[in-house]
């Protein structure tokens, strides 16, 4: 039996669940000939990779850095990959074309509609890097009125500000100083790094809405915990990886996983067995 392959790219990549939740979904649909790996790349290694790659291959998941230096080596990207200039799969077809998509923006509509999120009246993000054009273009897509982004210098707020004309988003940004703010929208999504909202813990109001924390390891965060005591609605970072990998999953094999237990409690399994 030939083996059909997948893998994750990226640098520094040995902490990535992909692999994980890839193989429970394998495991799930009994694609005992399939198997996903994971490999530490830069930019300039990636096009000679792709380059490399045989019949037998049949996707990639991407991760920082390669998300947008993949798109040129594409023979064509979807209309979400293009919107926030991001790919974080690439699905290869069996006639040799790289078709390029990226599924955290429907993953996160995907985890937010699961816990009964489907539309909002407003949103904050806190952040402004990558994961946060993300979560802007998915909030396009559900928040009926304005963001506000909360951001740490006036470069940030700028790019955010772009991204939101550039999606048709109704933003407006505020200072990172004010963030304890945010706090009191119905729809809150965390997308900074671990220990950057520690200090905002003790700011959870009595009757919180939704907090989607894209992080996952540590977890839970000062944030999410504080959030959670206070009977808010609860996302993770795990959450993201999930649905966006069953969707990858769907890309790559033409499959669609079954319930998403499996691949959460691999997922869980293996965050617990690194501490």
């Amino acid at each position: 039996m030939s083996r059909i392959r997948a893998a994750v790219l990226g640098s520094p990549i040995e902490h990535s669940l992909s692999p994980v939740l890839h193989r429970a979904a394998y495991r799930e649909l009994g694609l005992a000939d399939w198997s996903y790996d994971r490999f530490d790349l830069g930019e300039a290694a990636l096009a000679d990779f792709l380059a490399g790659l045989g019949p037998e291959w049949a996707g990639l998941s991407l991760t920082m850095p390669l998300k947008r230096a993949v798109i040129p080596l594409l023979d064509a990207i979807s209309d979400t990959a293009a919107a926030v200039e991001a790919v974080n799969t690439v699905v290869l077809t069996a006639d040799g074309r790289r078709l390029g998509d990226n599924t955290d923006i429907p993953g996160i509509i995907a985890a937010l509609h699961e816990r009964g999120v489907d539309k909002v009246d407003t949103a904050a993000i806190l952040g402004a890097g990558a994961t946060a054009s993300s979560a802007l273009a998915a909030l396009g897509r559900i928040c009926t009125g304005e963001v506000t982004a909360y951001v740490r210098s006036r470069a940030r707020a700028d790019e955010m500000l772009r991204w939101g004309e550039r999606l048709g988003v109704a933003v407006r940004t505020a200072d990172w100083a004010d963030a304890s703010r945010a706090l009191t929208a119905p729809l809150v999504i965390a997308t900074t790094p671990a220990g950057a909202t520690d200090r905002l813990a003790a700011d959870v109001p009595d009757a919180p809405g939704t907090l989607f924390d894209v992080l996952y390891d540590p977890w839970p965060t000062a944030l999410a915990a504080a959030w959670s005591a206070r009977g808010g609605r609860l996302l993770g970072g795990l959450d993201l990886l999930v649905h966006q990998a069953v969707l990858q999953v769907e890309q790559m094999t033409g499959r669609t996983p079954g319930p998403l237990a499996a691949m959460r409690a691999a997922g869980e399994a293996a965050l617990r067995a690194r501490h």
